[in-house]
């Protein structure tokens, strides 16, 4: 979705910026798309997408506390220590008190930072048993999606390119990578030609997907919906021309959907060319 802003108009926005950035958060944007003038995320639908916009609202308010104090420092130096105050400065060089505070101090605020932070992380590079899995790989400049073949159903694959004619522009496939909600979906991501990145911000996942090489990732999205990202890694003249679609859907959608996708889409090698997933 392309949004015209004017010079002016985003001019006159700057004063409001250190405001907002305590609120960011408050109110998620858009459902799974983007929203004119969003300061936010996209409302999460997975836990870990929860838990990074808890994080960064946190570490917003942390910044704001210690901007305020910081200002405070300094207006209260200006005020306190000023010529017309003090005459005569003092001439100490060192305060013991002071120098050993504002050392510990900002040790104190960055583990407090990075005990949330190694959360977040443990929980996007866990290895839950999956539900099913996706093979994406990354084209010039489109992508392509290959279920393998289960018990349910699968074993097709078909690309996913630009549909300019829809809503919202330039962020919608002619063929959507469905999933069902609840189930933990596991993504396996590569590259056919230039190094991509498969980015779902409501999912608050991305990974790059790198030729010759296999990245994986997972996601269990609770709520049904259609869901857009795009591509996030410089890859080429068409960079920005390659929207991410996925589909959430109940059990029963996506079981007929299965059916469908079978017949409408080629098979492949009866999935064969897929990792291994627990």
């Amino acid at each position: 979705m392309r949004t015209v802003r004017t010079i002016t108009r985003s001019l006159l926005a700057v004063p409001f910026f250190g405001a907002g950035l305590a609120a960011t958060g408050a109110s998620a944007g858009g459902l799974g798309q983007p929203i004119p003038w969003e300061m936010s995320r996209q409302v999460p639908i997975t836990e870990n997408a929860c838990d990074i916009m808890n994080f960064e609202i946190g570490l917003h308010w942390l910044s704001l506390a210690i901007s305020l104090f910081v200002l405070g420092l300094i207006l209260w130096c200006v005020f306190r220590f000023g010529e017309k105050r003090n005459p005569s400065p003092s001439r100490f060089t060192h305060n013991t008190a002071i120098e050993v505070a504002w050392t510990i101090v900002p040790v104190l605020i960055l583990v407090a930072v990075a005990i949330p932070s190694f959360r977040l992380l443990r929980t996007q590079l866990a290895d839950p048993k999956a539900d099913m899995i996706v093979k994406v790989i990354g084209h010039a400049w489109y992508w392509s999606y290959e279920y393998p073949q289960t018990e349910q159903g699968g074993g097709f694959t078909f690309d996913a390119n630009l549909d300019e004619d829809k809503q919202p522009r330039l962020l919608q496939t002619d063929n959507e990578m469905v999933v069902p909600v609840g189930k933990i979906v596991k993504v396996q991501v590569t590259a056919a030609d230039v190094i991509h990145s498969w980015a779902m911000p409501a999912f608050g996942f991305k990974i790059d997907a790198i030729p010759g090489r296999l990245n994986q990732m997972w996601f269990k999205a609770e709520k049904e919906g259609t869901y857009h990202g795009q591509c996030s890694e410089l890859c080429g003249q068409r960079h920005a021309y390659m929207p991410i679609v996925v589909r959430v859907v109940s059990d029963q959608a996506y079981a007929e959907w299965l059916k469908e996708a079978k017949t409408k889409y080629a098979s492949t090698d009866n999935g064969q060319s897929f990792a291994q997933a627990r």
